[in-house]
């Protein structure tokens, strides 16, 4: 894949759509749903769990968010009691690539940034 600078694109207003999906996928829980999800499908109260932090009200906004833009797949079971599993879409799998390396790279320069 050809490496893309600034330059390559424009994040104006000409294209909200684009600007939306980015903050979507960029924002706090939204990075982290997707780098949770990659590679496995979960429950509910196990992403729960998994996203130290986030409060209810917004892993379910984020999950419907990214639901929403074909990053994640709901899947409803029709059982008693419910049973809701989350998985990335190809898209999300995408994504989530494209967001590791970046979450590495903050991960190995934030002990290295003296306070």
């Amino acid at each position: 894949m050809k490496s893309m600078s600034v330059r390559d694109f424009q994040l104006d207003t000409a294209c909200p759509d684009t600007r939306l999906l980015v903050e979507h996928v960029t924002s706090k829980w939204g990075v982290l749903v997707l780098l949770t999800l990659d590679d496995q499908t979960m429950r509910w109260s196990e992403l729960k769990r998994a996203i130290v932090g986030v409060s209810e009200k917004m892993l379910i906004q984020t999950l419907q968010t990214l639901e929403a833009d074909g990053l994640v797949r709901r899947d409803a079971h029709p059982v008693v009691p419910p049973h809701v599993e989350y998985s990335l879409t190809n898209d999300g799998r995408e994504a989530a690539a494209l967001l590791a390396p970046l979450v590495f790279w903050a991960q190995q320069h934030v002990s290295a940034t003296p306070a």
